[in-house]
């Protein structure tokens, strides 16, 4: 399976839990290599490092959807400047509360099936809040 879901450096945690199951799941620096007898390609993304300006338009190209942290990024006129003009798709989790990799887990697999149809279905540039509860488009 070709890789969908791309989880940016600062949900590289939860990316490294779901990489392990997953085999369509990639993070920064993602080697690639067999998974659950499927081969998986490394990651487009090669360093956890990578700025945004940097890493976007690759992401993008590559037709993943990104899972991030970044509550503000529609606060930043460049990085929202940057999803709309490489039609980045985007899902960020928005729970305000600092969470542990145990209830970041628990949201993302919780609305996992939303955020699959979200891929399918919708066409980038678009950012999607990601809560317990609902998947909701926000661009």
């Amino acid at each position: 399976m070709p890789l969908r879901f791309h989880f940016d450096a600062d949900t590289i945690g939860l990316g490294k839990v779901l990489a392990a199951v997953r085999d369509d799941v990639t993070y920064p620096g993602e080697p690639g290599g067999m998974v659950r007898n499927r081969y998986r390609p490394p990651c487009p993304v090669t360093d956890p490092a990578a700025l945004d300006r940097d890493w976007i338009p690759v992401i993008a190209q590559a037709g993943l959807t990104v899972i991030s942290r970044d509550r503000r990024i529609q606060r930043r006129p460049a990085e929202l400047a940057a999803v709309q003009q490489h039609g980045l798709k985007l899902v960020v989790i928005t729970a305000k509360d600092q969470l542990r990799l145990w209830n970041l887990l628990e949201i993302v697999v919780g609305q996992w099936r939303a955020i699959e149809r979200v891929h399918d279905e919708v066409d980038g540039p678009f950012i999607y809040a990601l809560t317990r509860g609902a998947l909701r488009r926000i661009l």
